[in-house]
Order: structure tokens, then C-alpha cells, then sequence
């Protein structure tokens, strides 16, 4: 793929946003993987985990500072759960598919052929470095109208159908209530490079091993184990 296609990409890219960049080159790099660089060392191309690394503060500061505003009376404690559903990766992969990230990822050959899980974290990774690469280029006003674009809409669903509740907490709640025991969560498995695990936890009643899940943390995976386990049993 040579580099005047790059350029067409991620300008046909930056269309779909609204954002004219200064610097394309920001953009071509927020949808560049680790992979792709590993399998292209000769050209000295960079990969966007910098500016995922920002995009995820600018990204966070954004989402608090709507949420503020939007529920003057919420405690902190609600907030922050409201907030880290917004943020959380099954939210923001779905806002960069619903934007056909896809369509621009830079990966391996061997990336490119995985569209299971793998996938979803790619995405929540590049809609980050996205963010940062548009703070970068166009400041945080910029990087504000887009998160909002992609993401805002989601909240009303987030507070009115209480996504944001805490998946342990309220698991080990219906646990204690109905069989009298508290959730156990054991590591399965944790897989990949140091800069990018992936955690699988179970989640055990007693002996039983009800569900597990995965995660980039091992509390992510606890949260997606508890969630899973919770729809196991109906409770």
C-alpha cells in the first residue's frame, strides 16, 4: 500500500469526521498498529500507542466533564461508574465501528485475518489514538465535537438501563441472596506482550465454575466474568 493511498485514506477518513487536519500524517499514525510497523520495519513508520496513551486522558477528561454538567445531583461514586461504562472498550469499539474504523486500520497480515475479540480492543485502542491525534492537531475543542459526536448518545441508554451498575458487586450481591456464597474470581489465563495482555478470569460459586471473561486488567475480566455469570442464572 503506498503512501499517496495512505494519505487518500485517511483524508476520506477525515472527512467523514469534519476534522481538516494540518497534519495528516497524526491521523495515518492513529490508525497504525503495533503489527503493521513490526511487519514493515525497513519504512519507518511509527505505530499510534503515543497517542492512544493521550487520547485516553483527553478522551476521560471530555467524558467527566460532560457528565458533570449533565447530572448535577449524581454523586462522585455514580459519576465515575457512568463514566467508565461510557469509556470502556465494548462502548467505544462499537462508536469506531459505527465510524467504519475498520476500513482504515493499518495491521499484519496475521491482525488482519483476526475480527473476533483482538479486534474490539483495536479498535477501542485506535479510537483513542484518533482523539489524540486530533488534539494534537486541532486542540481539545476539536477532540471534544468528535468524542461527543461518537459517544454522548449512548449515556441516556448507559443511566436508564443502569449499565453502569458494578458487575462484582451486584453479582456477588444476587449470589449471597439466592445460594448463600461469594463469588471467587481465579486467573485462567493472561496472554500476549507485556503492552498488550489479555487477562481470562472465572468466576466460581463454591466448586462450581459458573462463567469467565477477559480483559485488558484482570478487574476488567472480573467485571465481564461477573456480567456473563449473572446472565448464566438469571438472577
Amino acid at each position: 500500500m503506498n503512501q499517496e493511498h495512505e494519505n487518500t485514506k485517511a483524508s476520506e477518513f477525515a472527512s467523514t469526521i469534519g476534522v481538516e487536519f494540518d497534519d495528516a500524517s497524526l491521523l495515518e499514525r492513529a490508525f497504525t498498529h503495533r503489527s503493521f510497523v513490526n511487519e514493515n520495519r525497513s519504512k519507518g513508520i511509527k505505530h499510534n500507542e503515543r497517542l492512544e496513551f493521550l487520547g485516553d486522558t483527553v478522551h476521560e477528561l471530555v467524558n467527566t466533564e460532560y457528565l458533570f454538567a449533565k447530572y448535577p445531583q449524581k454523586p462522585e461514586g455514580e459519576l465515575t461508574a457512568v463514566r467508565s461504562a461510557l469509556v470502556n472498550t465494548i462502548s467505544i469499539s462499537e462508536a469506531a465501528q459505527e465510524l467504519k474504523m475498520n476500513d482504515y486500520l493499518r495491521l499484519s497480515r496475521g491482525e488482519a485475518k483476526d475480527t473476533g475479540r483482538a479486534r474490539q480492543y483495536i479498535l477501542a485502542n485506535t479510537f483513542e489514538a484518533v482523539i489524540g491525534a486530533i488534539f494534537l492537531d486541532q486542540g481539545y475543542s476539536a477532540a471534544r465535537v468528535f468524542i461527543g459526536n461518537a459517544l454522548f448518545s449512548k449515556t441516556d441508554k448507559i443511566v436508564e438501563d443502569k449499565l453502569w451498575q458494578d458487575a462484582k458487586s451486584g453479582f456477588q450481591e444476587a449470589a449471597q441472596e439466592h445460594v448463600g456464597i461469594t463469588p471467587n474470581y481465579k486467573t485462567v489465563s493472561a496472554e500476549g506482550p507485556d503492552h498488550d495482555k489479555e487477562f481470562t478470569v472465572a468466576v466460581y460459586l463454591g466448586a462450581e465454575k459458573v462463567a469467565q471473561g477477559s480483559g485488558k486488567s484482570k478487574q476488567e475480566a472480573q467485571q465481564e466474568a461477573a456480567q456473563n455469570a449473572w446472565e448464566l442464572k438469571g438472577w
